[in-house]
């Protein structure tokens, strides 16, 4: 009856030990990206606008200040100051589509998209 009785405390005890390491685990998860947010269309270009870990009013500024540079000087690569920040723009290649993405300069999560 002692060892019957010490097997089930010890069970209880790894059971216990399961569910408070488990909590820890959820607690240090890294947080979801951030959703992409549909923004409409750029006015100049009439391209599609999104916008990731930023708001839509900031991707409007930054797409209009891009699609001036870039339409003004034909190079697809651009550093622009829009919204407050920096933001380093330059076309990529998509499947099958190239879009033009803007990336914050300090935090590359941030990001403005215009695509066809």
């Amino acid at each position: 009856m002692y060892a019957l009785g010490t097997c089930a405390a010890a069970a209880a005890l790894s059971a216990a030990a399961l569910t408070v390491s488990g909590a820890a685990t959820a607690t240090t998860a890294a947080a979801p990206a951030a959703p992409t947010a549909q923004c409409g269309t750029e006015q100049t270009t009439g391209l599609g606008l999104s916008a990731k870990g930023t708001d839509c009013a900031t991707a409007s500024k930054v797409a209009g200040a891009y699609t001036r540079t870039w339409t003004g000087s034909g190079s697809a690569a651009a550093t622009v100051d829009a919204g407050g920040a920096t933001w380093h723009c330059q076309e990529k290649q998509g499947t099958p589509n190239p879009y033009q993405e803007c990336v914050h300069s300090d935090d590359s999560g941030r990001r403005v998209t215009l695509t066809s």
